[in-house]
């Protein structure tokens, strides 16, 4: 089992966009496995590369019994259909809030051979596509927040246990980045 920390919020990792992976070779299978592994022990439905420190782009989900990974994703989305329920994040734990999130999704990528592949979500599947989706480009779900729901999620940030722990790992700066990041992926009639 490969087990890695997870990167908590004030991490400037998290608010870089992730590099897309152009060597699809042994290199990529150990962030995979370590992206599976820390994922199901934690608990998530889904975890991104730069969680765990590593800028590519390249995530895990684990989503009603559906287990596996997508390099390079790019999103569709075939209607306008939204939906808006509790969302969370391993990078932000204890913190959860509502946030609207499209409907259905279709995201192609590859595996980690380089095989093409396409995953069709619906509900908490495509939630948790565009969640991880987001983190590759260095945006967190509070950043998709309404003004005010936003000013609370950042409220409870702040009195957080884990809130303003030392962040380490190598080339990291200690801080705490509270800046708001506007997703390239912008969901119809969303407030910001």
């Amino acid at each position: 089992m490969t087990v890695q920390p997870i990167r908590l919020f004030g991490d400037p990792v998290l608010r870089t966009a992730a590099e897309p992976v152009v060597d699809f070779d042994n290199e990529l299978r150990q962030p995979v496995k370590d992206l599976i592994d820390t994922m199901r022990d934690e608990g998530g439905a889904g975890l991104a590369a730069p969680q765990l420190g590593v800028g590519l782009r390249v995530f895990a989900f684990d989503v009603d019994d559906v287990v596996g990974h997508l390099v390079n994703p790019v999103l569709h989305f075939p209607d306008e259909e939204e939906q808006d329920g509790p969302e969370g994040c391993l990078s932000i734990p204890g913190i959860h809030f509502d946030c609207k999130r499209r409907q259905n999704v279709v995201a192609k990528g590859f595996n980690e051979y380089g095989d093409p592949v396409q995953l069709v979500g619906t509900g908490l599947m495509a939630r948790c596509v565009q969640h991880e989706t987001d983190h590759l480009d260095g945006v967190l779900f509070v950043d998709r927040l309404d003004k005010v729901t936003r000013k609370e999620a950042m409220k409870a940030i702040r009195a957080a246990e884990w809130y303003g722990a030392p962040i380490t790992g190598p080339g990291v700066a200690a801080g705490g980045d509270l800046t708001v990041k506007v997703s390239p992926h912008p969901i119809h009639g969303l407030i910001r």
